[in-house]
């Protein structure tokens, strides 16, 4: 791993976060790179190595939010972006703890909340978040899979696709059709639905050309507790897409991990190249590439960051929106390149 001064030289974090992208990048050199390079074997049992090895360093409680002020999207971010320079897996298991726990942290009844989020942080339970279905893909509005009430419990019927983490997850938060709108649109609730229930079975896993435990669920007459219910009925669209929006920065922090360790490659074989007795790191237009590729990286990670700073400053995006638009459209576009403009000054 190249040395990097990222998190020292710009304007998003405070002396903690510093103190956590030094730990996190030991951790990764030490214990995730000399594994990310074995040669491919069992997947899930690399998962689960992976898990424990999070687990064990304490760095599951940054992906899971188990309270407010528990929960920061610039350490969420640095912390994907180094796991993701060396295993893609290692991200993997990292921030599906967190995916698959999220509404759980922020309407299940109490004494189950405590429960799974507990497990989740210990890495003792893997988590995963059940949303797409062979018909309802972007259109998360039009699932098919149904909830009915029937006593103290729920049946689930229905199948669930692309879900990250099928066949080794303990547990999934489910989203499936309770009622049915005015207007047509399910009425959607959100469960949680262990993976030893009567009725649930895994149907196949989907083949990748990289270690991602990906497949497609059903439940077949699934009952579930109705303490399992999290929140209220038709409360489960709203909480799948603050899921969605809580860890989408951090798709681009893991984004720019893999595409900095792409970088890294890149210089390393130029330095190493031989072409009429230089290496080909001395060429112009080879330079000239190579600088392209570091300006573009240096962008990418300055609008994440930024993205991620926002957010713990001001809280959801519309919030975060609004305080850019209190900003001059001058001041706007140096911070869109450096630093927030004086209405958003770094205050960490």
């Amino acid at each position: 791993m190249l040395p990097d001064n990222f998190f020292e030289e710009t304007p998003f974090f405070s002396d903690e976060h510093h103190r956590l992208a030094a730990g996190v990048r030991k951790f990764v050199e030490q214990e995730i790179e000399p594994r990310a390079g074995a040669p491919d074997g069992d997947a899930d049992a690399g998962f689960h190595e992976m898990l424990g090895l999070l687990a064990q360093a304490g760095l599951l409680r940054h992906a899971v939010r188990r309270t407010p002020s528990s929960f920061e999207w610039r350490s969420l971010c640095l912390i994907r972006e180094a796991l993701a320079y060396s295993s893609p897996l290692a991200d993997l298991a990292f921030v599906t703890q967190g995916v698959g726990t999220y509404a759980i942290a922020l309407a299940a009844p109490e004494h189950v909340r405590d429960f799974w989020l507990q497990r989740a942080v210990e890495g003792k339970a893997v988590a995963a978040f059940a949303l797409t279905e062979p018909e309802a893909g972007s259109d998360a509005g039009a699932l098919q899979t149904t909830a009915r009430r029937e006593a103290d419990a729920y049946i689930i019927d229905g199948r669930k696709r692309f879900v990250t983490n099928a066949g080794v997850a303990d547990f999934y938060t489910v989203f499936a059709r309770t009622g049915t709108r005015s207007d047509g649109r399910a009425l959607v609730s959100a469960f949680i639905v262990g993976a030893k229930m009567a009725g649930f079975r895994l149907l196949e896993r989907t083949q990748l050309m990289g270690s991602h435990p990906l497949g497609e669920i059903e439940f077949a007459q699934v009952r579930v507790p109705a303490e399992n219910l999290i929140g209220g009925e038709g409360e489960g669209f709203n909480l799948a897409m603050k899921t969605l929006d809580a860890y989408r920065a951090s798709v681009g922090a893991a984004a720019c991990g893999m595409a900095k360790r792409a970088l890294d490659e890149a210089l390393d074989y130029a330095r190493r190249r031989q072409q009429f007795g230089v290496a080909i790191s001395q060429f112009q237009l080879m330079q000239a590439k190579l600088a392209d590729m570091s300006t573009e990286l240096d962008a990418a990670r300055l609008l994440v960051y930024q993205a991620a700073y926002q957010r713990d400053v001001h809280g959801d995006a519309r919030d975060a929106r609004s305080a850019r638009r209190s900003c001059s459209p001058r001041k706007r576009r140096a911070a869109s390149l450096t630093a927030p403009c004086r209405s958003t000054a770094l205050t960490a």
